[in-house]
């Protein structure tokens, strides 16, 4: 591991978030000094699971406040942003499209200009998603492929994806892109995802309901893997062939719900477990998975998990963190 990161003053949006808490966990282990912002006061913010309020600095604030972000950058003399605040629940961003763009569009625009405006920015990593990519003709998705994001929190993400680059063409702004596959591990407390969802019921003995008809594919990495992607792009920052770039993070191993559920449930050791059907979900993809060609050949980067790897250490995080709880 390269001391890279080491007395290196960072900025997380997002960390008291899924993705953007181990992102901030990672860093805190190679030593950087990190700083999160905060909007809500939560029962169980996921950087309190890991254990990091005592090791980060909080700044209490929200992401469409745009003085907030320049005095935060400012004052901890921040010299690299990670920006992966969102709404990032579907069902949420179809009830609430309007608090879905204020936070995904306006909120990314708003940490854009605050870093243009400092020059100790060194680096901006900006969380767009395979979502932004919507339905294409052609799999797997590379980084030239339209985005042509439709629904809501797609089309929000592929705006926030366009915002990045456009910061990059017009003021030089030292700015990435990461379009990840979906990301699943511990300390995921949106328990709307399938993992998590498949996982707690499991636990609890409950069926387990596929909202969708289980037929949607998609492709799924470890939430470990996903924070190497994010340290791997802002270490390579300053290299003109990643500078104003997207890059996407996968697998490159799609797989069908239903199938996930029933690894899950073989690796959980109850293969038998009932799942029920629903067929009632609207506005998602098909078919989605990516080629991370560009990431291998640019950054050197490929997932250290495998689909059955990252599951176990999934299950036996929550099965402690159930029974810690009761």
């Amino acid at each position: 591991m390269s001391d890279f990161w080491k007395g290196k003053n960072v900025f997380v949006t997002g960390a008291d978030g899924f993705i953007g808490s181990w992102v901030a966990k990672e860093l805190v282990g190679r030593k950087a000094n990190v700083t999160v912002i905060v909007r809500d006061i939560k029962k169980e913010a996921c950087f309190d699971l890991h254990g990091l309020r005592p090791k980060v600095n909080v700044v209490q604030g929200d992401i469409v406040d745009l003085a907030v972000l320049e005095r935060s950058i400012a004052e901890y003399e921040v010299g690299y942003v990670f920006h992966l605040a969102a709404q990032a629940i579907v069902g949420i961003a179809n009830k609430s499209p309007l608090s879905t763009f204020e936070s995904n569009i306006k909120g990314t625009w708003n940490v854009l200009e605050a870093c243009r405006k400092k020059e100790s920015v060194k680096g901006l990593v900006v969380a767009s998603s395979d979502k932004a990519y919507g339905v294409q003709e052609k799999l797997p998705y590379t980084e030239d492929s339209p985005l042509l994001g439709t629904y809501t929190y797609d089309a929000s993400k592929a705006c926030a994806d366009i915002l990045a680059k456009s910061y990059f063409a017009t003021y030089g702004l030292p700015v990435a892109i990461t379009r990840n596959a979906n990301t699943y591990g511990g300390a995921d407390m949106n328990f709307s995802r399938i993992v998590p969802d498949a996982i707690r019921c499991l636990i609890k003995n409950e069926t387990f309901n596929i909202r969708s008809n289980g037929e949607p594919e998609r492709d799924y990495m470890y939430v470990k893997d996903a924070a190497s992607s994010y340290l791997a792009l802002a270490e390579n920052i300053s290299r003109k062939e990643v500078r104003g770039g997207a890059f996407n993070f996968g697998t490159e191993t799609p797989i069908r719900v239903v199938e996930l559920f029933k690894k899950i449930a073989k690796i959980f050791g109850k293969p038998s477990a009932t799942v029920k059907i629903l067929n009632e979900s609207r506005n998602e993809i098909p078919r989605q998975y990516l080629s991370t060609e560009k990431a291998r050949k640019i950054l050197g980067w490929k997932p250290a998990y495998s689909l059955d790897g990252g599951l176990k250490e999934t299950i036996d995080w929550y099965k402690l963190y159930f029974k810690t709880k009761n």
